[in-house]
């Protein structure tokens, strides 16, 4: 009951010589797999609260690696990135962040329906906890407020 590979016995230099390479197909195959899944997830990482920003037509500045939005929703309600804040602990929860630095801009969205003293409030609030440098976020494009008397002017 035995069974024979090769006539003469086991020699590993005829019949089963090792290859020393490394195949490297499936590891393209997995980098590719890799490559399609993170051009798919990084579209989805961007900040996706609903706010009604206003537009302006001003030339577009650089924005930095890691910006940190401060949202103003319709509703008045706060949120650092999509995390909600409350009014009270918005300078604890930014001081929280450890990439934030007094000396870094927050840049703030503000929904278009949000009257103008709840911004300078914020504004304020920001200014009280030691964050002089901020930015408000618009949308690119002709400001509402030209187009809307223009259209007003010319019923039809």
């Amino acid at each position: 009951m035995g069974a024979s590979i090769a006539e003469g016995g086991f020699d590993d230099d005829e019949e089963f010589a090792e290859a020393h390479e490394i195949n490297v197909t499936p590891f393209i195959d997995v980098m590719l797999v890799l490559l399609i899944i993170f051009m798919v997830a990084a579209p989805l990482s961007t900040v996706d609260l609903p706010v009604d920003l206003p537009t302006t037509s001003a030339t577009p500045i650089k924005r930095p690696d890691k910006p940190t939005y401060l949202t103003i929703k319709s509703d008045l309600t706060l949120a650092i990135g999509e995390n909600p804040v409350k009014r009270p602990d918005l300078i604890t929860a930014l001081d929280a962040i450890q990439s934030l630095g007094k000396d870094n801009p927050i840049f703030i969205r503000a929904d278009r329906s949000v009257p103008y003293g709840e911004l300078i409030g914020l504004m304020e609030l920001l200014r009280q906890g030691g964050y002089n440098k901020y930015k408000l976020v618009t949308l690119e494009g002709p400001p509402a407020a030209a187009t809307q008397p223009a259209a007003a002017a010319n019923p039809r």
